[in-house]
């Protein structure tokens, strides 16, 4: 057997290949798979790649639009509370006038009580 430059020991019987290959011929076929499994593993490596990229900018998408709908959420809360305290300013505005009506009755019943 005469070991090739691969490591492979071929059967040499008076100098010809038993299978009919010669040893250039088998060192290409072999140079050629190799490189047909390295086209095949780097396309699925890739795919697999875009694959994960894709998963992530799906999963970043759904974060964004989580927090547009929480902005939108708190933005009618704010409303909501924006609304809430125009009123209680109008009230405290009524109770404040009448409060002064008050006083003003009140005092004008002292003078009387007091002449």
């Amino acid at each position: 057997m005469k070991p090739s430059a691969f490591g492979f020991a071929r059967c040499i019987n008076n100098d010809e290949n038993v299978l009919g290959v010669e040893d250039m011929d088998i060192d290409l076929i072999i140079t050629a798979a190799a490189a047909i499994c390295g086209i095949i593993f780097g396309w699925i490596g890739c795919r697999r790649g875009i694959k994960k990229d894709y998963e992530s900018e799906g999963a970043l998408k759904s974060n964004t639009e989580y927090i547009k709908r929480r902005i939108d959420d708190v933005l009618l809360e704010q409303k909501d509370t924006n609304r809430i305290i125009n009123n209680l300013t109008e009230r405290v505005t009524r109770v404040e006038e009448s409060s002064k009506q008050a006083h003003k009755r009140l005092d004008g019943i002292e003078q009387r009580l007091a002449n």
